[in-house]
């Protein structure tokens, strides 16, 4: 059988086949043909046939039974031979081969070579595929060579000293000399290759980071040779000296500058230099100027020089390339917290870049906004913020309430701002508003008496004008119902402005509006039901009986309702509103709710297309008590304190073992503790209604965070529970003693591991179901940075405080509270997750404890 006799022809014949099968017979023919040459031993055409058989495999055919021929090549005399044979080694071989190994000698020999073209050729077939055995034979070959007089080899000899100190780290100690004469070569080349070296070295090992810092000079001197060299034809790109070497300079000053005063003061002027003489007109300027910004924001630069590079930042911000302002955004918003006020000064460029038409830049943009919100901005940017909430993706929409909500909150000037900015938020995305935000605004409605007629008028008149937000609708139904006797009494608003009365006529009437809207829902009408029950009361308060039988018909309409929530509330309230002093006592104003902070967690910091980060943030409720008080989480806080997602530690905690729990999941984190409770059972428990009955198909989903678990994680950041206790379920008939009998300050050891300590001492309280638990932390040498988080199963709450001192001295105990709320007659099972350091080590550890006794949450 006889193929095509050289690589054109064979090139000719698959152009000419017309379809997929003719193609593959020719490649089929041709690799019959090649094999029987092979078995030949034709030395004349085995050039030919394995050129042939490269193509083949590039074009996605198989080729693997040339891998030996191609050994054979290399052992050819012939330089022609040799670069064909290596070729076919870097494409048909990779490092888990075992023909690898026949290849090791091969490139011993040719790395001693007289041609330096074929030591060439052996260096660039190891950099491609050294396996950690090959460099682990072939690392004093490399050494050697990296001394070589010829620029030529040491470049590719440095290249090949990277592959080998990634595959294998223990070799470093080999170049590390070797490296520091690299430093000072004068050919670009080689200076280039070996500056990704030590860059390389640097990384991953520092201590030979902290030997390279005496060389900081040097390389200054080198990026100032840069900067002041005039035209250099063979470097010049864009008008611009080597910006490829001047790139890897500044990486390399931004790993020795890191935490050294002393390096990072040499570096200062240069970087000043580069950052104002480097043309920014082009992207290859663009270039070394972000690699400048980088530099100076990681090393111990001067404030000057910080708020020099964020200006540089600013400037990218007004390109007319998309790139060049999502990479400034991006960078911004890792800053932010390091230099807020240099970022201020570029506040409304970052947010025209909110009108921008690429949405990627529109959501980073978003996020940095949220971040350089404080008391002196926080009316310009929640005007702002609120002005994007008009036109906005839907994808944008719920987390940009919460974080206008949030910044209201923190950084309101007064309250009258605060309700008129929740308004305008209710007003325009109404639909998107979370369920923890409606329950803030209608505490801070119920515990601002002085403006209970202005917040329900202008409910009154927005939900005139739109039924379809549906959050709107339940504020403005809850405020009525509950103070339609502030509104029916008129008043001034807007500095005495005057404002239509309205009339008890025009309430029922817009209430039955609601009623018969298509908007409104099942858990719509449940409230509106209730709300017209208790404006009865206040009708009554006020002497206006004229519409006590219209009200008593409209809740009557609905005792045949197919809704059994609907149904039930439409036939208690029916026979509440024929009783005389005991509905005046049921129907009463309620005292206004608890205050409770309204904090945020992040889920997780690494993004995903598709998802913003406010999208990912959920807002939970503190319960106001001496165990959950605590400040609220700033909007701008320091990202670095947060270094590891809750979803990233949801994964490591829950990945690893079960404690075989066989409840269903639900979502953890930050989230409220329970996040299945629907709209109805968060906020109706403030009519003192039960919502134990609501079916669960007309409730809203639950806000989910990303991630699900059996248990719901607690950090001390960021205690988490639910508005109101959970219905809790009839002890289990077991004949466990009463709680009395139950010794109430045992302490049981918890974990002992790396000289740390906890014990957990337990204390029940006269609630059935409510533990609370002191962890104690002693240690036998110092552990710095405690950091413990524990989960629990779903049917149970917990809060936590944070830690009186993270760092443990030997001897001294420290300790920090937990409080959980379970079901009477529940186990109560934690997993404890620790994060600590030991001699400057971390360390992260998991712990499961069900080591308290089964009735230790028994009801007397």
């Amino acid at each position: 059988m006889s193929g095509h006799y050289n690589l054109k022809s064979l090139i000719k014949a698959i152009r000419s086949c017309k379809t997929l099968a003719d193609e593959r017979s020719v490649i089929q023919k041709e690799s019959a043909a090649i094999r029987t040459s092979f078995k030949e031993e034709d030395s004349f055409m085995r050039h030919n046939n394995i050129a042939k058989l490269l193509y083949i495999h590039m074009l996605g055919y198989p080729a693997h039974f040339g891998q030996i021929e191609c050994l054979k090549l290399v052992a050819s005399p012939r330089f022609s031979d040799k670069r064909l044979g290596y070729l076919g080694i870097m494409l048909l071989l990779d490092e888990n081969q075992e023909v690898l190994t026949l290849v090791t000698n091969s490139l011993k020999n040719d790395m001693n070579h007289s041609n330096m073209y074929a030591v060439g050729l052996a260096l660039c077939t190891f950099a491609n595929i050294s396996s950690e055995e090959m460099s682990r034979d072939l690392c004093n070959e490399i050494e050697k060579l990296l001394g070589s007089t010829n620029t030529y080899i040491r470049k590719k000899a440095a290249l090949c000293a990277l592959r080998i100190i990634r595959r294998v780290p223990d070799l470093m100690d080999h170049f590390t000399e070797r490296a520091k004469h690299l430093l000072q070569d004068r050919n670009h080349g080689v200076l280039l290759a070996g500056i990704t070296l030590v860059t390389e070295m640097c990384d991953l090992d520092d201590e030979i980071a902290a030997q390279f810092r005496a060389a900081t000079a040097l390389l200054v001197k080198h990026l100032k040779s840069l900067v002041t060299t005039g035209f250099s034809p063979d470097h010049d790109v864009g008008g611009i000296s080597d910006p490829f070497l001047q790139v890897k300079v500044l990486r390399l000053l931004r790993i020795l500058g890191r935490g050294d005063v002393e390096a990072s003061d040499i570096m200062n002027d240069i970087l000043a230099q580069v950052a104002t003489n480097t043309d920014a007109s082009k992207n290859v300027g663009n270039s070394i100027l972000y690699e400048t910004v980088l530099t100076v924001l990681e090393i111990e630069a001067d404030s000057g020089l910080r708020v020099m590079a964020i200006n540089i930042l600013g400037k990218f911000l007004t390109n007319r390339d998309n790139n060049i302002r999502y990479v400034a955004l991006n960078t911004l918003n890792k800053v932010v917290g390091i230099d807020t006020n240099a970022v201020q000064r570029h506040r409304n460029t970052i947010l025209d870049c909110l009108r921008d038409g690429d949405i990627s830049i529109r959501r980073r943009a978003l996020e940095l906004s949220y971040a350089l919100i404080n008391e002196g901005n926080v009316r310009v940017m929640t005007r702002e913020l609120l002005a994007f909430l008009e036109v906005a993706d839907n994808e944008f929409k719920s987390g940009l309430t919460t974080q206008i909500w949030l910044a209201a909150e923190r950084y309101a000037p007064n309250k009258r701002w605060h309700i008129d900015t929740a308004l305008r938020v209710l007003n325009t995305a109404g639909n998107y508003v979370r369920d923890e935000i409606l329950a803030a605004f209608i505490r801070l409605v119920a515990h601002t008496p002085e403006l209970q007629f202005y917040t329900a008028q202008r409910l009154f008149a927005a939900l005139s004008l739109d039924l379809s937000q549906e959050s709107l609708t339940m504020a403005a139904i809850w405020i009525i119902g509950e103070f339609g006797d502030v509104l029916l009494q008129g008043g001034t608003v807007d500095d005495g402005e005057e404002v239509k009365q309205v009339t008890d006529e025009a309430i029922v009437d817009l209430f039955e509006t609601v009623l018969n809207s298509p908007y409104a829902n099942t858990l719509v009408r449940q409230w509106v039901l209730t709300a017209l029950a208790k404006l009865t009361e206040r009708f009554n308060e006020r002497g206006l009986n004229g519409q006590q039988e219209r009200v008593s018909a409209l809740v009557a309409g609905y005792s045949s309702n197919l809704e059994l929530e609907i149904q039930q509330r439409s036939v208690e309230f029916g026979n509440l509103l024929i009783m005389g002093d005991l509905k005046q006592g049921i129907l009463e104003r309620m005292p206004p709710p608890e205050i409770r902070a309204t904090i945020m967690g992040t889920v997780s910091e690494r993004r995903t297309v598709g998802t913003t980060r406010a999208d990912k943030d959920t807002v939970v409720d503190l319960i106001g008590d001496d165990l959950g008080s605590g400040p609220a989480t700033p909007l701008n806080g320091n990202p670095a304190q947060s270094q590891q997602s809750t979803q990233d530690l949801l994964a490591d905690i829950f990945g690893s073992s079960d404690m075989g729990s066989s409840e269903p999941a639900t979502p953890a984190a930050a989230a409220p503790s329970q996040p299945a409770r629907s709209r109805n059972q968060d906020i109706m428990s403030l009519f003192g209604a039960s919502p134990s009955t609501s079916p669960p198909s007309t409730s809203p989903p639950p806000v989910q965070t990303g991630a699900g678990s059996l248990f719901d994680l607690v950090t001390p950041s960021a205690s988490v529970s639910a508005s109101s206790p959970p219905v809790r379920s009839p002890p289990p008939a077991d004949r466990s003693p009463p709680r009395s009998q139950i010794p109430q300050l045992q302490s049981y050891p918890a974990y002992d591991k790396n000289g740390l300590k906890i014990t957990l001492t337990p204390k029940t309280g006269a609630q059935p179901g409510v533990v609370q638990i002191l962890a104690r932390f002693t240690a036998s040498i110092r552990v710095e940075g405690v950091n413990l988080q524990v989960a629990v199963p779903k049917t149970q709450q917990l809060q936590m405080q944070a830690i009186s001192q993270p760092d443990i001295a030997p001897g001294v105990t420290e300790t920090q509270q937990l409080r959980i709320l379970a079901p009477p007659g529940a186990q109560i099972r934690l997993r404890l997750r620790l994060q600590y350091r030991v001699n400057g080590k971390p360390v992260q550890d998991q712990q499961d404890f069900a080591g308290f006794p089964a009735n230790l949450t028994a009801a007397e």
